[in-house]
């Protein structure tokens, strides 16, 4: 008997040992997590964050000084270029080493090896991508500079430098949370961040769609209802703006185009806001009577925040703005001399082939009347708690064949079954060149040197100088194509069907110092017709761009305040085109006594969609139920996945169509009219507003109805912020939606000494322990900007220090 309670007495304690100390479902450790010396307590203080030390780095040249400003954010003064980015590296890693990694992991397909089996598909989608085949070519790209060559392994060395001071107590939190530890960084890793962000703006694909609708419903319905160039448009290059070029020949357009099918697949439609907006002012329009830009790039709101703020000066360079965590340099910003920011073009560089294969092996696919042989790359994806796989992924000339059966992956709906990706992101480049020399740049003729070196994913670049110069140029790497390429699936087989080359570099559009005074984009269409190459057929809707370019044009003596305000301008011109148009036909005598309320707030509504808002609550839905009662039965057919006609289109049948066959409803015995349809959706909305929040009262209100918020990163409950509220929609300036918006909002006045103005909806800090972690979101939320602290020299006096590091050899 005391043998078997000996026994006991050490089996229980080493069972409950190994219990908590071993990571159980989507629970971590609790003994390690518990641990008070190297558990999460070590993570809510500050003490490693703020500090004024020496470190001593193996491979630094010269001497370098970093000061910490009371953002927490570093001002780095090196003596050379490669010292600057080895302290970026480490700087950068300080406070965001765990978003660097797991965004280069969610990348490069490795997530099932932190948290198991439940991410094998997200990896498979991720490498059947060719997300890694991607980044090793713009590796090779890189590493073929030597300019380029030397920031990324500067800046690889300074992460890693401080990967080496990390003990199991201050490693950041959510490694502690999802029990996984910090790994080397390799140069791979900058070109995976740059690739996801190519995958991010890509924004879909929509030719599965327009395939089948060219089935359904034939040639003459697709063009007038998904037309080539909007019914309005306010395009980022201005209407009448001359060519001043010979054109390349557009490839002609094979016989067999409009014959294009697709297999039986669920897609997935874009979706709108993934945004922004920039512009620049000429000094002729402002009261300094120097330029100002301003830039606010919409993207998912995360925290840590997508960006982190940094100024870098060296011999030759004196830049501060925002980096992507994980690569070098300085993405959106100003120097001395200049300013530049970006938004996203949505050119059409990502395009499905349909592949024949020869048999079920797939090792050879028909094209140019012979069978060809497809290449294997073996992706290897480690499972923790479960044996590695190895995931077969065939290639063609085209690029990778993503799926041979229906994924089962939710991201990958909109991935047709057995055909091949041709995308721009596969190809070989050096986007950190543009970077380097926008960096360091000082004039125009700088801005379009740096803008020949840049690849994807295409952005408007918007550009001011001191010198008085304004100009935007729609920027990127864009295959020679024919008329709609790529509006429908493509035919593998037939070498017409090919990308036929590059639009070359001089020839993207562009403009300088138009006689109207500024430049602007909000994701509209680049040029009007007269541009003689093909970039895409659809671009996001013209309201912002529209709202942006009357503001600007009317405005005089500008300053910071006028363009901060403008940023967060919630005036909807989709509100001011539709209300004349729907209110009128409401019947008065159907509606409740709640519905008869809601149109009191809609009649009187200033369509600002500003946070307090009934009216803008009740519009949005109503309209968005519109746009479903006119489409959805004929449009949403099992089996064959369709979308809708856009926005823009809609709109142009309600103002100009009042008796088009699209409003009967093909489903029911009666004919339905126009009238019929906004009724039903305008009850519809307020119905379920009064479902959700009771007889019209404060609950209606705008903010309240959106719940915008900014959530952590992995979606860890507790690590987001607060519901925030606030107004904005996605057809006005301010385009926030629930989890999307500006994700940095800059402000910069030109002038002899530059002065910029910026905020994110986050902080420096990576860690949620540290006051630095989310000290921004409420300054973000108000429409505030900070001033930011553009320093001469590390002993500048001009703004608030609050520690420093020197980094010595």
């Amino acid at each position: 008997m005391n043998k078997i309670k000996a026994l006991f007495c050490v089996i229980i304690p080493i069972a409950l040992a190994f219990l908590f100390n071993t990571k159980i479902g989507q629970n971590p450790p609790l003994l390690k997590f518990l641990n008070p010396f190297m558990g999460f307590w070590q993570n809510a203080e500050n003490n490693h964050f703020i500090f004024n030390h020496k470190v001593k780095i193996k491979g630094a040249f010269d001497k370098i000084e970093i000061v910490f400003d009371d953002r927490m954010i570093p001002h780095i003064f090196a003596q050379n270029d490669h010292d600057l980015y080895l302290a970026q590296g480490y700087v950068t890693a300080m406070h965001r080493l765990w978003q660097m990694d797991f965004q280069t992991r969610f990348a490069a397909g490795r997530i099932s090896e932190v948290v198991g089996e439940k991410a094998i598909e997200v990896d498979r989608y991720q490498r059947r991508m060719g997300m890694v085949y991607g980044a090793e070519n713009s590796l090779k790209g890189m590493m073929a500079d030597s300019k380029s060559k030397e920031m990324i392994l500067a800046y690889t060395d300074g992460i890693n430098a401080y990967i080496k001071t990390l003990s199991k107590a201050n490693y950041p939190l959510e490694y502690k949370l999802l029990d996984f530890k910090p790994e080397n960084w390799t140069p791979i890793k900058c070109a995976l961040l740059l690739k996801q962000m190519s995958a991010v703006l890509a924004m879909g694909s929509d030719e599965f769609y327009m395939t089948n609708i060219l089935k359904k419903f034939g040639p003459e319905v697709t063009k007038d209802l998904f037309p080539d160039y909007p019914f309005r448009e306010d395009p980022i290059i201005p209407v009448g703006t001359k060519w001043d070029f010979t054109p390349l020949p557009t490839p002609k357009t094979p016989e067999s185009f409009t014959a294009a099918l697709t297999g039986d697949v669920k897609t997935k439609q874009k979706i709108e806001g993934i945004g922004s907006n920039n512009w620049a002012l000429s000094g002729s329009k402002t009261a300094s009577g120097f330029p100002i830009l301003a830039n606010d790039p919409h993207l998912d709101l995360t925290l840590p925040s997508i960006w982190y703020q940094i100024q870098l000066h060296a011999p030759g360079i004196n830049t501060y703005g925002v980096s992507l965590p994980g690569a070098p340099g300085i993405i959106i910003g100003f120097n001395q001399k200049i300013a530049w920011g970006v938004t996203n073009v949505a050119a059409d560089v990502l395009d499905f082939y349909q592949i024949k294969f020869k048999d079920s092996s797939h090792n050879e696919y028909w094209y140019n009347n012979k069978w060809n042989k497809t290449t294997r790359r073996l992706e290897t994806i480690r499972i923790r708690g479960s044996k590695t796989e190895i995931d077969t992924v065939y290639y063609t000339h085209h690029g990778p064949v993503v799926y041979f059966q229906k994924p089962k992956y939710g991201r990958a709906d909109n991935v047709p079954v057995g055909d091949a990706l041709r995308w721009i992101a596969h190809e070989k480049s050096n986007e950190l060149m543009t970077f380097y020399q926008l960096n360091r740049g000082s004039n125009y003729n700088d801005y379009r040197k740096a803008l020949t070196y840049y690849t994807a994913p295409a952005q408007n670049f918007v550009f001011a100088s001191v010198d008085n110069d304004i100009s935007i140029t729609p920027n990127g790497k864009f295959p020679l194509k024919w008329k709609d390429q790529g509006k429908f699936i493509l035919d593998g087989t037939d070498p017409a069907y090919d990308w036929q080359g590059w639009i070359p570099a001089a020839q993207n559009p562009t403009v300088k110092n138009p006689p109207r005074g500024f430049v602007s984009s909000a994701n509209q269409s680049s040029t009007d017709k007269t541009y003689p190459y093909y970039i895409n057929w659809e671009f996001s809707p013209y309201e912002r761009g529209k709202r942006i370019n009357d503001r600007l044009a009317a405005m005089n003596k500008a300053t910071m305040d006028s363009i901060r305000l403008m940023q967060t301008d919630n005036y909807s011109i989709m509100a001011q085109n539709l209300i004349p148009a729907i209110v009128p036909l409401l019947n008065n005598e159907s509606l409740n006594a709640t519905q008869k309320e809601a149109l009191g707030y809609v009649s009187k509504w200033n369509k600002r969609y500003d946070a307090e808002e009934i009216a803008a609550s009740v519009f949005e839905i109503w309209t968005k139920r519109l746009s479903f009662n006119i489409w959805n039965d004929e449009f949403v057919v099992k089996g064959i996945p369709m979308r809708y006609p856009s926005r823009d289109r809609t709109v142009e049948m309600i103002l100009k169509e009042p008796n088009s066959k699209w409003y009967d409803n093909v489903n029911t015995n009666q004919k339905e009219s126009l009238a019929d349809l906004v009724n039903e959706a305008f009850k519809y909305s307020c119905d379920s507003l009064e479902r959700r929040f009771g007889p019209i009262n404060k609950d209606w209100r705008w903010s309240n109805v959106k719940q915008t918020n900014v959530p952590h990163l992995a979606k860890i409950p507790g690590l987001g912020s607060k519901v925030l509220q606030i107004g904005g929609a996605k057809s006005t300036i301010n385009a926030i939606s629930e989890t999307n918006g500006p994700s940095w909002r800059m402000v910069i006045e030109l002038g002899k000494t530059p002065k910029g103005h910026g905020v994110y909806p986050g902080g420096q800090s990576g860690n949620p322990g540290s006051k630095f972690y989310d000290n921004m979101v409420d300054t973000w939320a108000n429409g505030q900007l900070y001033d930011l602290f553009y320093m001469k020299s590390a002993d500048d006096r001009s703004g608030k220090i609050i520690s420093r590091l020197k980094i010595s050899k």
